[in-house]
């Protein structure tokens, strides 16, 4: 099975919410003949789109999960991921990027760059994905692609630059022209499937002409041929100007933005000649993995079928039939009954099913190899887990997991909705790294934490749907953190003498914050005072230490604990005697180290109409929001601001009725600030009286 890699497109459809990401995948579907009719997201016909296969996803409108699937456009193989745009979701984008090797940027004519459109860019960058952009809604009143495509370039720093013109826009949308082969593209029939081109019109052949030149005058810095023919003047070979953008657009030097209606069926097709044309294959696209047997040295991958397998599982999903795995393939083959090794665990593992996947639908295939994005049967791992054959052991890369800022407790009403819910809790942990459970040990609940409201509200209704699992849910707690902003010095002893050997150890040094990072030990000991088999044992002291402060109860962060000095007994010095005398030691310092509570921060943006900006503000102040700036763009103005999650509980349904429902808002996670005075002694004296209580 030696295919042609270069035929092979692995590419995601990436935006902000509302900008009509399903719409596409929708019609690129239709029109690479997987789906036969076109069904819309917010299903009039009862069906709904087919890559919202989840029941809430119709419901809502909006995408929780990734989909992925597979089409083919002329002679090219597409595997599609669609990511939801809601930041609670933003580990579903995280992964999908980690495994596509390039990307559609979907924006909203109107809307423009977006505050998730700014997140999904910055994610785009770390992993070093190269995009197209799509500029989508152009039939909608007050759609702008310029304007759009001047964000990109002030917003997100993109070298972006249009290679279509619209021909006629909002309800007068038709077509477009393309600024490479200089013709205009008309779509007619019911679904706008028959092409037709002709001549660019002539109230817009100069307009074309000087974008024309503005294009090729950027995209030559790329190529030194067409540099040449640009200054030769005459026709210039639309070939050369296909290598320059795409050699630009792969280097992430260039984005190529392209124009049209996903809703209205125009210029879909032109953008899945632009994946073709200018999106990277598997082979242009390094990736690195860390060879396990080798002191973790980084090696390149080749994508050759004939290497020895290196797949990454970065998907799981508890289907009907048991975990189904996605998993990337980039060198190497796989068959089914083959027996691969799961690099972390160490453990063997037979495929007994291998299929491609559309959307909830799967097609059982024989093998895949280097570039496909496949899934496995009841194959058990982890998100993140790579898997070879025999000849390697390596791992790829993880991707990187944001920590969760805000918790519930979910109460089950009887036993069988506590073997449900239990069932459930097990599921999404395994599918989803940012939703985390935990039961408190004093109050004996069920805590489940993630990334915002919306993301628990999605758990909490699928735990009710999908596993009849009825629960009640307590009030939203938000993860506060507690940290020191002085160093402290400490010497202490531990010792306890009852009958038979007593336990001695003591510890001294000191702590003191810590610039980057959660918690860091330094061993500073000399000459044996405390003995190197006892030293794992301070460490482990201070870490269960960090576990709880002793303000608020919550985890202690960004600390350094240092230990210089100590003693010990040759008969009564233990390793539990040491971790005592760690825990005794640190909090002996920690309230000399003037600890303080930090509260996590949240990166708000509020759109609305500028009729309501004023009081969209004061909402803000009054949830001791900081207002970061504001922009106004024709009569809609954006407000961004830095809010306490604390403050932010229930503001969807304010600033709804403040602004007639007619404005909308996105929140993610920013940072961890000190709580104001007021607030700390609040929630100290709420800890203590627990305490009490408890």
């Amino acid at each position: 099975m030696n295919k042609d890699l270069t035929k092979v497109r692995n590419i995601g459809i990436s935006a902000h919410i509302d900008s009509g990401k399903t719409t596409l995948t929708e019609r690129i579907l239709y029109y690479t003949n997987r789906i036969h009719a076109i069904h819309e997201v917010r299903g009039k016909d009862g069906v709904g789109a087919k890559m919202d296969s989840m029941e809430l996803e119709k419901e809502r409108g909006i995408t929780i999960q990734s989909a992925a699937t597979f089409c083919s456009w002329k002679d090219i193989d597409i595997n599609i991921i669609d990511t939801p745009g809601h930041v609670d979701f933003t580990v579903e984008v995280e992964r999908a990027l980690r495994v596509l090797d390039g990307a559609i940027l979907v924006l909203c004519s109107v809307g423009g760059v977006q505050s998730q459109s700014i997140t999904v860019n910055r994610q785009m960058t770390r992993y070093r994905v190269p995009r197209i952009a799509f500029v989508n809604k152009c039939d909608r009143t007050g759609a702008n692609p310029e304007r759009v495509t001047r964000q990109l370039r002030e917003k997100l720093n993109l070298n972006a630059h249009m290679l279509q013109l619209p021909i006629g826009l909002e309800g007068d949308l038709v077509g477009m022209v393309d600024l490479v082969k200089m013709q205009a593209i008309y779509f007619d029939g019911d679904n706008g499937e028959k092409m037709r081109y002709e001549a660019i019109p002539a109230t817009m052949a100069e307009e074309a002409e000087e974008k024309r030149q503005a294009l090729l005058e950027e995209v030559s810095m790329f190529s030194e041929e067409l540099m040449e023919a640009v200054l030769e003047g005459g026709d210039i070979d639309p070939a050369l100007i296909y290598d320059a953008v795409r050699k630009g657009t792969i280097n992430l030097e260039f984005t190529p933005v392209f124009v049209g209606s996903a809703y209205k069926n125009k210029g879909i097709q032109l953008l899945l000649d632009a994946v073709e044309a200018y999106l990277p294959c598997p082979t242009d696209v390094e990736n690195t993995a860390l060879d396990l047997k080798n002191n973790e040295a980084e090696f390149k991958v080749t994508n050759n079928p004939a290497d020895p397998l290196v797949m990454l599982a970065f998907k799981l999903e508890d289907g009907r039939y048991g975990q189904l795995t996605y998993v990337r393939t980039y060198q190497g083959q796989v068959r089914k009954g083959d027996t691969i090794y799961n690099s972390r665990t160490g453990k063997k593992v037979k495929i007994g099913r291998l299929v491609r996947m559309h959307a909830d639908e799967m097609e059982e295939i024989e093998e895949c190899g280097s570039g496909d994005i496949v899934a496995l049967f009841g194959i058990d791992c982890a998100s993140g887990d790579t898997f070879t054959n025999d000849q390697i052991s390596c791992s790829m890369s993880s991707m990187h997991i944001p920590e969760p800022v805000i918790s519930l407790a979910v109460i089950p009403v009887d036993n069988k909705a506590q073997i449900n819910m239990s069932k459930a809790l097990n599921r999404f942990t395994k599918e989803d790294p940012t939703f985390k459970t935990f039961v408190d040990h004093e109050t004996g609940e069920t805590i489940i934490s993630g990334m915002g409201e919306l993301h628990l509200e999605v758990y909490i209704e699928r735990m009710k749907r999908e596993y009849k699992a009825e629960v009640e849910v307590g009030a939203p707690q938000v993860a506060y953190r507690e940290t020191i902003t002085g160093r402290a010095d400490f010497n202490y002893t531990h010792k306890k003498q009852t009958g038979g050997s007593g336990q001695f150890g003591r510890v001294a040094g000191y702590i003191e914050p810590l610039e980057e990072g959660e918690y860091e030990f330094v061993d500073k000991i000399v000459g044996g005072v405390i003995p190197r088999e006892f030293i794992p044992s301070c460490d482990k002291g201070f870490q269960k230490s960090v576990e709880k402060g002793s303000l608020c109860g919550a985890a202690i962060t960004s600390v350094r604990c240092v230990i210089n000095d100590g003693a010990f007994h040759a008969v009564d010095s233990s390793d539990i005697a040491f971790q005592l005398a760690a825990i005794g030691a640190f909090k002996e310092a920690y309230m000399k180290a003037k600890p303080v509570i930090l509260e996590p921060i949240m990166k708000v943006a509020v759109e609305g109409p500028s009729e309501f900006q004023g009081a969209v503000m004061g909402s803000i102040n009054q949830r001791r929001g900081m207002i970061i700036g504001s922009m106004e763009e024709g009569n809609y103005t954006v407000v961004e601001a830095e809010v306490p999650l604390s403050e932010m509980f229930g503001y969807s349904t304010t600033l709804r009725s403040l602004t007639q429902g007619k404005a909308e808002f996105t929140m993610e996670f920013a940072t961890f600030k000190p709580v104001p005075k007021g607030v700390s002694e609040e929630l100290v004296k709420k800890y203590q009286e627990e305490k009490k209580n408890g």
